[in-house]
């Protein structure tokens, strides 16, 4: 399982859209050769550029209101990983899982795990719920399974994930303070010239790439592609992964920005589907990769062949330098 914010909520804008724009660019190639956006002409002059940049700010939008949801990633609050057997959780500084202070009872029941399997056992008095009902005793669905099941203590938020053979629980709080004191995201001015039109290269059958993460594991993930495209005179390549149902990429890529203006383990982008073996990259809505805002996250982290030696200025800026 991969870390990343909802996709669906961050759809800049209907495909239809980005290719009538980058159509209107004498920069793209009629024969199909990777080519960079011209942004600064025809594209973005008159209404083209009043139109474009709206919808990179409704893009925006869009992801803020994403972050401040009550499941968010502005509301986690803890990750714990779980023994093999019993693991209590409560706001008890004995408890394997540990809620925040004046969240939850000191003991507020067990997770007791069994290989894969983990099941929880709420303690007397502790009101813990499941889609609005209480719980006693309930077997657990983890996130791998395709959706985990969610359980609420008050303004609590907690649920069982799997990374590689660890099962850990993920606990997330309506009132976090990371939520509260959020005030935003800096981001790069809008560059036109960053929102280039890629080939797409297919890999047929799927080639597998190795996926690192913070937590020093590799995952092999098949990837549907590459992306290639051409920016002052210089070709960059990127492998991507599957994106939305509807057939959209998801790039995880470093640049010679992280560490300085942005995050330094690299930045997430989404894509429209590819049409035609091409597709539109809008580095403009490259965006912090959730454990930018928290350490409890598990995030992927560029492959080697995706940091590439260029500064790509567009897009969000690291978070955390006084705008919070």
């Amino acid at each position: 399982m991969i870390d990343r914010p909802d996709r669906l909520a961050l759809r800049l804008a209907p495909f239809a859209l980005a290719a009538a724009l980058l159509a209107a660019s004498p920069g793209v190639a009629a024969d199909g050769a990777t080519t960079e956006v011209a942004g600064t002409t025809s594209a973005t002059s008159a209404g083209g550029a009043d139109a474009y940049r709206q919808e990179v700010e409704a893009w925006r939008q869009k992801r803020i209101a994403g972050l401040k949801r009550e499941d968010g990633w502005l509301t986690l609050v803890g990750l714990f990983w779980l023994d093999e057997g019993e693991n209590r959780f409560g706001s008890g500084a004995g408890n394997r899982v540990i809620f925040p202070a004046g969240t939850a009872p000191e003991l507020a029941g067990s997770l007791e795990r069994h290989g894969k399997e983990v099941t929880v056992k709420v303690a007397p008095g502790a009101a813990v719920t499941h889609d609005g009902k209480p719980v006693a005793e309930l077997a657990l669905k983890v996130d791998a399974d395709g959706g985990p099941t969610v359980l609420a203590l008050g303004s609590l938020r907690f649920y069982v994930i799997q990374r590689g053979d660890r099962l850990g629980v993920r606990v997330k709080d309506t009132k976090s303070p990371t939520l509260a004191s959020f005030r935003g995201i800096d981001e790069f001015a809008l560059r036109p010239d960053w929102r280039v039109e890629a080939r797409f290269e297919p890999y047929d059958p799927p080639k597998k790439i190795a996926i690192p993460n913070i937590l020093g594991q590799v995952e092999d993930t098949p990837s549907p592609g590459a992306v290639v495209f051409s920016k002052d005179g210089r070709t960059f390549r990127l492998d991507a992964l599957p994106g939305d149902d509807d057939g959209g990429l998801f790039l995880i890529f470093a640049d010679a920005t992280n560490g300085h203006e942005t995050y330094g383990a690299g930045r997430f982008l989404s894509t429209p589907p590819p049409k035609g073996g091409r597709v539109a990259v809008d580095f403009n809505e490259a965006y912090n990769p959730p454990c930018a805002f928290t350490s409890y996250a598990t995030c992927p982290l560029p492959p080697k062949q995706n940091r590439l030696a260029v500064r790509i200025e567009a897009g969000e800026k690291k978070y955390g330098s006084g705008r919070h």
